[in-house]
C-alpha cells in the first residue's frame, strides 16, 4: 500500500508518521509530501529512507491513501486531485468538515458510515473529537439537550511557531509572535479568528461539528481559550440531558467506552491533566459530578493529546476502518 502524508515535516505530520508506525499500518511505500523548500530532503520510516516530494509528484505516484495535514487551502486545492487518481484522502484541516457531501468521522462513533464512495473524508477538530468521545455514550443513554464547554487548549494546536514563541518568552528572547499577545503566564480567550457573531472559528467548530457527527438537535455553546501548555487540550463541560441519570451508571458507561479512560477519584486526587495525557491515544474523563443548579445536568472534565487522538491517531484510525471494511485492499493487516 502506498501512503502519502501531506505536511509530513509539520508538527502534526511528524506525529502522523509516529502513529502510522505504532499502529503497524501496512505501508509498502511511504510518500512524504511537504513544501518546495523541503523537497529533496529525506525521511526515515520503518527502516527505509524516503525522499520528500511536492504535491504534483505525489499525485502522479497514485497513492492508495493520503493523509493531509497541510492547511485548508492546500486541502481544498489538492484533495480532489488525489481523489481523481483513485486515492482515498483523510483530511485533517477544516476545509471539508461541513461540506454536506463529505463524511466527518470519529471511528468509534460513526466509522460504520464509511463506504467505498467516500474519497475525501474529514477529520474533526481536535477539541470536537475529545468532547464527543465522552458525550456519545451518554447521549445514547440519556439524550443530550445542551452542552456548555470551555476549552483550555495547548499551544501545539497552533503549531511550531507558537511553541517557539512560548520558549522564547521563557528564555527572554524576542522573536516571531504566533499570537497577538504573550502566551507564557497568560491565557488568551482567542482560538482561531473572530467571526461576526463574536465567537471564534474554533468555538463554532465545536457547535457545528457536534451537530453533524452526533445529533443536529444538540445545542452547543463554547468558549475556547489558549493556554501555555504543551501536553494536550482540556475541557470543562456542562451537559444537560432530556432524562435523569445515575452517576454510577455514567461512570460505568464511560469506563466501558473504547478509547476513553476514566480518571475520577476525588478522594485520591485522581483526575485528568494534559501533562499526563501527552503521547497517549485515549481521551481522559474525570471530575464527574451533578450540576446542583438545575435538573438532569452533569459536569465533567475532558483531556486528550490534541496531536494524537485530536489529529493523527483519529486520522490513522479512519484508515484502519477503510481497511477493515475492505475499502482499502491489503494482503494482511494486524
Amino acid at each position: 500500500m502506498k501512503v502519502a502524508v501531506v505536511g509530513a515535516t509539520g508538527m502534526v505530520g511528524s506525529v502522523m508518521l509516529k502513529v502510522l508506525a505504532e499502529q503497524n499500518f501496512p505501508i509498502t511505500q511511504l510518500i512524504p509530501v511537504a513544501s518546495e523548500k523541503s523537497v529533496g530532503n529525506t525521511i526515515t520510516f520503518g527502516g527505509n529512507t524516503y525522499p520528500i516530494v511536492n504535491l504534483t509528484t505525489a499525485v502522479t505516484m497514485k497513492p492508495d491513501v493520503a493523509i493531509f495535514s497541510a492547511g485548508g487551502e492546500t486541502s481544498l486545492e489538492w484533495a480532489p486531485k488525489f481523489a481523481e487518481v483513485g486515492c482515498k484522502v483523510i483530511d485533517n484541516s477544516s476545509a471539508w468538515r461541513m461540506d454536506p457531501t463529505k463524511k466527518l468521522v470519529i471511528p468509534e462513533i460513526n466509522g460504520d458510515q464509511l463506504t467505498a464512495d467516500d474519497f475525501i473524508i474529514a477529520n474533526p477538530n481536535c477539541s470536537t473529537i475529545q468532547l464527543l468521545m465522552a458525550l456519545a455514550p451518554l447521549h445514547k443513554a440519556y439524550t443530550i439537550k445542551r452542552v456548555v464547554v470551555s476549552t483550555y487548549q495547548s499551544i501545539t494546536g497552533t503549531g511550531v511557531k507558537a511553541l517557539e514563541q512560548m520558549n522564547n518568552e521563557r528564555s527572554g528572547i524576542k522573536g516571531e509572535m504566533a499570537y497577538p499577545y504573550p502566551i507564557d503566564q497568560n491565557c488568551l480567550p482567542h482560538c482561531d479568528s473572530f467571526l461576526d457573531n463574536g465567537y471564534t472559528k474554533e468555538e463554532m467548530k465545536l457547535t457545528n461539528e457536534t451537530k453533524k457527527i452526533l445529533d443536529n438537535g444538540i445545542n452547543v455553546t463554547a468558549t475556547a481559550v489558549r493556554i501555555p501548555v504543551v501536553g494536550g487540550h482540556s475541557e470543562a463541560v456542562n451537559v444537560e440531558f432530556e432524562s435523569d441519570f445515575d452517576l454510577g451508571e455514567v461512570r460505568k458507561l464511560l469506563h466501558e467506552t473504547p478509547g476513553v479512560t476514566l480518571q475520577d477519584s476525588p478522594a485520591t486526587n485522581t483526575y485528568p491533566m494534559p501533562k499526563y495525557a501527552a503521547d497517549k491515544d485515549d481521551v481522559f474523563v474525570g471530575r464527574i459530578r451533578r450540576d446542583e443548579s438545575q435538573a438532569n445536568t452533569l459536569n465533567m472534565w475532558i483531556v486528550a493529546d490534541n496531536l494524537r487522538k485530536g489529529a493523527a491517531t483519529n486520522a490513522v484510525q479512519i484508515g484502519k476502518v477503510l481497511i477493515e471494511k475492505g475499502i482499502l485492499k491489503v494482503g494482511t493487516f494486524s
